[in-house]
């Protein structure tokens, strides 16, 4: 739109932005005696708001002002985000701008909109018509419909409560009629779902239209359109039923606010709903969930592996997939192809083997070779790590691939790393005695060791907040820290000193992990996104943007292509490394996720929240395939075995309990239908796939690894209320 254009290029031009002027108007064609007679125009609708133009709503659907805005005009000053170096404005193409602009929701000329929702234009879409003191006859109308509509469409239409009940009160709020907001909020939150009571305490304390203007969780109500499912057939009904009462305000709500994902077939059962619903902002559209992802492991590189006498006999047996690096065992591994569902071998750049990681691939296979085969008949040993007399508050555990060393993140700030082998934890030596060292020696790497200062516990200080995450990296030379002080810390296990402070995000980090080939890592915290690491650069490769709420967890798939978020908005979002686009949305959890871990072979991922349940996801098809019931409390850990026949799960209520992942895989329902409607159908309970449950006496369980053989290692901190 030509007069948006100009008002943006008048803008640069004030800012002295003008090689950002030159290049938008290069990239528009546009001369520079356009910008003197049109623009003056634009410019003079209000003084001091930087100029702004309405485009049509035949364009886009959205309605949008001048992008950036003057300091004290009512709006931010322009994002950094488009930035380039020396101030320039990075625009592909003339279609840059139009992304900026656009931007939903009904604004009037003269509002200033940037990417980021300006809170006054965001609120502003509440200025309604409506008589206040109709909205709970509006509500109780609809109410009454749904309720007597048959049963087969009561479920689907149903779904509408929750976000009409809110836009209502936001609006009857933003428009100061607060009487009638409270009594509409009395009469009508007890019907609303119970996953909701935590997003409806929030909104109780909204009772005056200044209450909106800070409240985050309200403004992403507002900006993000709430997402139902429901056939077509109920989608006519209600449609009918509204436009006879001619109930508009309820119409306006319902196309405003609200994005109706329809389908064709039949409408989905109570049950089939509940299992998908109770995000912030709905189900995933299905379109979200249609892009191809290649779930499938990369080949492993190919050498050969020296047979001891004692392992002679395990040659035959086949190298199972490993969980954290699915390795086969080259000796006796039957397929040398290429998985056809994984991505090219160079898809994204992956770090050269090392002699010393050949070595451990080595080790890793004579290891799988003495694998116990797990199964419901065969239960792995579990041996716990109790942290006892944790006083300094243990807030994340890992434990290395090889289980040689474990750390643990405090609220103290401090990160302190143990050996749980014999062997004990060495620093190298100092410069001066290192030149002394004969570097032609066969035990060089013995030497450079400082005998003085082996220890069982290495202290690690310089995080000035709790430590929320803790990773070591796959060869074991690094470990990865992320605290309540918004930094990401990379220590060095040589020397036991942080080599970089990663500073990224401005508020705290909740959890890091390193990518299962090294050098990459990812970061999630308050601030909503997640972001993509490598160790020598000092700046994030990505930033995966998307959650409407704290990134919980983070975790790579095992071919390192992707990586899954868990988030307090109750979803988990699975992301390409390679472009940053977001390729899965899964809703269904019912509060924030806690938990992630992907199956060996790639296909799939169990996720645990503070709801109790493991959700079970089938990464190909974006469809949940399976429901675990059985904790009281939030899921902190789960585990696959290496072989992937047994999932793990680790809880707050002092237990971890062991399912049969082969069982709750096998015959999924995953043909077309079922990925077109998500029509997916849960066994009624998940009794039959619980192995074992094993209690604590009072220590909640933060963390699960399997070690090379399949024994079961947990850890946590005993708490003594």
């Amino acid at each position: 739109d030509r007069q948006t254009l100009l008002a943006v290029l008048q803008f640069l031009r004030r800012s002295n932005l003008r090689e950002s002027e030159e290049i938008l108007r290069r990239e528009a064609r546009l001369l520079s005696d356009d910008l003197g007679g049109s623009a003056a125009t634009v410019a003079s609708s209000s003084p001091g708001v930087a100029a702004a133009t309405a485009v049509p709503p035949g364009k886009g659907g959205a309605r949008a002002g001048a992008a950036g805005s003057l300091p004290g005009a009512g709006g931010r000053p322009l994002p950094a985000g488009p930035l380039g170096p020396g101030g320039a404005l990075r625009f592909p193409q003339p279609r840059g701008l139009a992304v900026m602009l656009r931007h939903k929701g009904r604004f009037g000329g003269g509002v200033v909109v940037e990417d980021q929702p300006d809170v006054s234009a965001v609120l502003s879409a509440y200025n309604q018509q409506g008589d206040p003191t109709l909205y709970e006859e509006y509500y109780s109308g609809l109410k009454h419909f749904i309720e007597c509509s048959l049963d087969c469409h009561r479920a689907e239409l149903s779904q509408l409560f929750y976000p009409l009940f809110v836009h209502m009160y936001l609006e009857l709020v933003y428009n100061q009629h607060e009487s009638e907001a409270k009594s509409f909020f009395e009469r009508f939150h007890g019907d609303q779902e119970c996953y909701y009571q935590d997003d409806l305490r929030v909104l109780s304390s909204l009772t005056k239209k200044e209450h909106m203007k800070g409240n985050e969780t309200m403004l992403d109500f507002r900006t993000s359109k709430f997402v139902l499912r429901i056939s077509r057939d109920s989608y006519q009904l209600l449609k009918r039923h509204l436009q006879e009462k001619q109930n508009n305000q309820i119409w306006n709500i319902v196309q405003e606010h609200l994005y109706i994902d329809i389908f064709d077939g039949m409408p989905r059962s109570k049950q089939q709903i509940d299992a998908m619903v109770g995000s912030l902002a709905g189900e995933a559209k299905r379109e979200a969930n249609k892009a191809k992802v290649f779930f499938g492991l990369l080949k492993e590189p190919e050498f050969d592996v020296p047979l001891d006498d004692e392992d002679e006999e395990g040659e035959n047996e086949e190298g199972k997939p490993k969980k954290k690096k699915p390795k086969k065992d080259s000796v006796g591994s039957k397929s040398k192809k290429q998985d056809p569902n994984a991505p090219p071998q160079n898809r994204i750049p992956l770090p050269e083997l090392k002699d010393s990681d050949k070595l451990d691939k080595v080790m890793n296979m004579k290891e799988a070779a003495r694998r116990v085969r797990l199964g419901p008949e065969c239960l792995p040993s579990i041996c716990f790590y109790t942290f006892l007399n944790a006083y300094q508050g243990l807030t994340a555990v890992d434990i290395t691939d090889d289980s040689s060393m474990i750390v643990g993140g405090f609220a103290d700030s401090t990160v302190r790393v143990w050996s749980v082998t014999p062997k004990k934890l060495r620093s190298v030596k100092t410069a001066a005695d290192l030149s002394l060292i004969d570097k032609e020696s066969d035990d060089v790497l013995e030497r450079i060791m400082d005998e003085k200062t082996a220890s069982e516990l290495k202290i690690l200080y310089g995080h000035s907040g709790p430590v929320y995450g803790t990773s070591f990296s796959p060869d074991r030379n690094y470990l990865l820290s992320c605290s309540e002080d918004g930094t990401v810390r990379l220590w060095s296990l040589q020397t036991f000193t942080c080599l970089v402070g990663y500073k990224g995000h401005n508020y705290p980090v909740w959890d890091t992990q390193f990518s299962p080939y090294g050098y990459y890592f990812v970061s999630g915290g308050h601030d909503r996104v997640a972001r993509l690491w490598a160790t020598d650069h000092y700046q994030p490769l990505r930033i995966f943007a998307g959650h409407l709420a704290d990134v919980t967890c983070t975790r790579f798939h095992p071919n390192s292509n992707y990586i899954a978020t868990g988030s307090a908005d109750r979803t988990v979002r699975l992301w390409d490394v390679l472009n940053g686009n977001c390729v899965r949305i899964f809703t269904g959890h019912k509060g924030p996720i806690h938990s992630l871990a992907f199956s060996p072979n790639g296909r799939f991922l169990a996720t645990g929240a503070t709801d109790g349940r493991v959700l079970l996801w089938d990464i190909g098809h974006g469809l949940m395939v399976g429901e675990l019931k059985g904790h009281t409390d939030t899921i902190y850990a789960l585990r696959f075995s290496r072989d992937g026949e047994i999932l793990a799960s680790g809880s707050m209520d002092n237990t971890v309990r062991l399912w049969d992942a082969v069982k709750a895989f096998e015959d999924l329902e995953t043909d077309d239908f079922t990925t077109a409607t998500g029509h997916i159908n849960l066994p009624e309970n998940s009794q039959d796939l619980l192995l074992g449950t094993y209690m604590t006496k009072s220590t909640p369980v933060v963390h699960l690894h399997f070690t090379r053989r399949n024994l079961l290692l947990a850890a946590g901190a005993y708490s003594s209320q």
